[in-house]
């Protein structure tokens, strides 16, 4: 039997962990590690106090290198990636488990305190360690008092000292609590390979423009300055950025406003009079954050130019999804941009007023080129390559919608296949102009997981031409059209009620249903169990008996979700989507392409000029694995010298 080393740290760095990151902030001059705090197997938890003098038995920094001994902590990354730092040597993330992405896969909250208070476990993470940790892990700011000085230390207060030890100690009895709790849980070995490679990824980062990055924020605030220069001259304002006193002098020109909206103020310039017109615009200009991100990649960024930890696994403890951190690299703004390479150069290059002389709108231009500041290293190259129509494949497969899986394994071309299934009309006369088509995109965009009238309300039909009478005529078209899809939201919602109030297990067509130990499992084909606790049912929002759990909700609290057969099916779906995207992770990677960055259903790839292919990395992606028989993969992609949209 392999032994476990349970382990907590406490440290220092200058550096703004929640906004940096940890990469960044073990880079710091300044970073240590304070407390180490461990425990072998069922041992009693030991600290050893770093800050004052004590150092890593032989034991402990041999029990780190050996891929044989097992270690866990909660959020492992930041443990392993800290210690990486203090051993001076990268430590792999094959013999590390992380307690957190096993609490996460169960649908439980991300955070340690939070699983331990949901669990009810006798072990609780101590009240008094944001105080400890603010007291000795973060600068502090010079007083006569404390004698100017900019950090804390043990000998500052001993007494805080101890208890800070004993607040580390606790936590790996936590951690070791919430193991034990879950280990009729583990994670699946093909979850813990695709976590090593995440944590490869995630380590091995990504290179940053650092001149286009510097440049943009520069020519952002200059563009401030001159369009909140031209908004004073032109209203008499003294502040064009106040709410109250633009609303003021709207009226004074005829135009009543009760907000100022990003929506309202594109509706208000679309008809308004020259100065008016102008004035909106100006203002659209100077409420647009167009350098956020720019700013945010320099708080991430590392000594060699390269950004890290932008990915965390399990992210979302719904599906499995990754989400974005600190950069936010899931919500990059497009680029449309037609010379987006000259924009780009003219930024580098300084050239600001060559820029506003040829684009109509600079933060627009500079929101675009986000995506550009990451690039390869020299002499390498980007293949980017994403699935294709990747939920609408896995929907039609699950569902056995025949006519969508002829689709998907000939010209792939849904849209036009939807409205001509929807209209009755042969796909050949639906052009990509076609108003149908668009009729067919928004329904499939909308409807797909139990939505109506309001999905494609809010998915934009009306902007899209759709008039409101016919949006009802849509969802019963796409419905009828996609009867089995139809079918397996009710069949899912039936088999949950089921499982739910009898505590039994169902089989809908390739997904699995079961109830056990006060959780509602559903396996995905993969394997992968999505979960629901402590399900009940209750009367919903549409008046009949519908299933409800415990989760983190809309409002970031742990709270009672409801949830029926459409939700539940979009799910599945996503789920599924996402275990198509690490396999296909685990594929590419084993083919000797480095990934460096994936965004939703795209990977990208950063390869030495001359050698692999954007083919082969396509083919690889739409291998279906054993799981997935019968399913028609896609993918698509295209070769850069910087990330962007094809």
């Amino acid at each position: 039997m392999k032994r476990t080393l349970a382990i907590d740290i406490e440290t220092y760095s200058d550096v703004d962990l929640v906004r940096s990151g940890v990469y960044a902030y073990t880079t710091s001059p300044k970073f240590e590690i304070l407390l180490f705090a461990y425990s072998f197997d069922d041992d009693e938890v030991k600290v050893i106090d770093l800050a004052t003098g004590e150092t890593l038995p032989n034991e402990i920094i041999l029990a780190l290198e050996d891929e044989k001994i097992i270690k866990t902590a909660f959020n492992a990354n930041f443990e392993r990636v800290c210690l990486s730092k203090y051993l001076n040597k990268k430590l792999s993330a094959k013999s590390w488990r992380c307690t957190a992405v096993q609490a996460a896969s169960l649908g439980l909250p991300l955070s340690l305190d939070g699983v331990a208070q949901v669990l009810g476990l006798q072990k609780q993470k101590m009240k008094e360690g944001k105080e400890l940790i603010k007291y000795f892990s973060v600068p502090c700011k010079p007083t006569k008092s404390n004698g100017e000085r900019n950090r804390n230390y043990p000998h500052h207060s001993l007494e805080r000292w101890e208890v800070f030890k004993k607040y580390c100690a606790q936590d790996v009895e936590v951690e070791k609590a919430i193991r034990k709790r879950l280990e009729r849980y583990p994670i699946i070995t093909s979850e813990q390979e695709i976590y090593v490679l995440d944590q490869e990824i995630n380590d091995r980062g990504i290179l940053i423009d650092t001149k286009l990055v510097e440049k943009s924020i520069e020519c952002e605030n200059i563009h401030k300055e001159d369009i909140y220069a031209e908004a004073q001259k032109l209203t008499g304002l003294e502040n064009p950025n106040s709410v109250i006193q633009l609303k003021q002098w709207l009226l004074e020109n005829g135009v009543e406003v009760e907000s100022l909206s990003k929506k309202t103020v594109a509706d208000l310039a679309k008809d308004a009079e020259e100065d008016v017109q102008r004035l909106l615009n100006l203002r659209s200009q100077l409420s647009k954050t167009s350098v956020k991100k720019y700013e945010a990649i320099e708080r991430v960024l590392c000594a060699d130019k390269r950004v890290r930890g932008l990915l965390q696994f399990y992210g979302a403890n719904r599906t499995g999804r990754w989400a974005g951190r600190l950069v936010q690299v899931q919500n990059l703004p497009q680029n449309h941009i037609k010379d987006l390479t000259l924009a780009r150069d003219l930024v580098k290059n300084g050239e600001f007023e060559t820029l506003d002389m040829l684009f109509d709108n600079v933060s627009q231009v500079l929101s675009e080129l986000i995506r550009t500041a990451f690039i390869p290293k020299e002499n390498h190259r980007f293949i980017v390559a994403d699935f294709s129509a990747i939920e609408a494949r896995v929907i039609a497969w699950l569902a056995e919608e025949k006519w969508r899986l002829n689709v998907f394994n000939s010209h792939g071309k849904i849209y036009e296949a939807s409205a001509s299934q929807m209209f009755k009309i042969p796909i050949e006369e639906i052009t990509k102009t076609s108003p149908l088509r668009q009729k067919g995109k928004i329904s499939e965009l909308a409807l797909g997981y139990g939505g109506s009238v309001g999905a494609l309300a809010a998915m934009g039909a009306l902007d899209m031409g759709v008039k409101e009478e016919e949006l009802q005529g849509l969802v019963s078209k796409w419905r009828q059209a996609n009867p089995n899809i139809t079918k397996l939201w009710w069949d899912i919602d039936k088999a949950a009620i089921k499982v739910v109030k009898e505590k039994s297990f169902e089989v809908v067509g390739k997904i699995k249903i079961f109830y056990e130990k006060g959780i509602m499992f559903i396996t995905l084909p993969s394997g992968r169990n999505l979960s629901y606790i402590k399900p009940r049912l209750e009367t919903n929002k549409f008046g009949r008996k519908g299933i409800t759990y415990e989760g983190i909700g809309a409002t970031k609290k742990w709270e009672r979700i409801e949830t029926y057969g459409p939700k539940l099916v979009e799910n599945i779906v996503q789920a599924t989507a996402r275990d198509l995207l690490a396999e296909a992770m685990i594929n590419v990677d084993k083919k000797g392409y480095e990934i460096v960055m994936h965004v939703h259903d795209e990977i990208i790839v950063e390869t030495p000029i001359g050698k692999g292919s954007l083919k082969e990395v396509c083919d690889v992606m739409a291998i279906a694995p054993e799981w997935a028989k019968g399913l028609p993969l896609r993918a698509d992609g295209f070769e850069c010298e910087y990330y962007r949209k094809d």
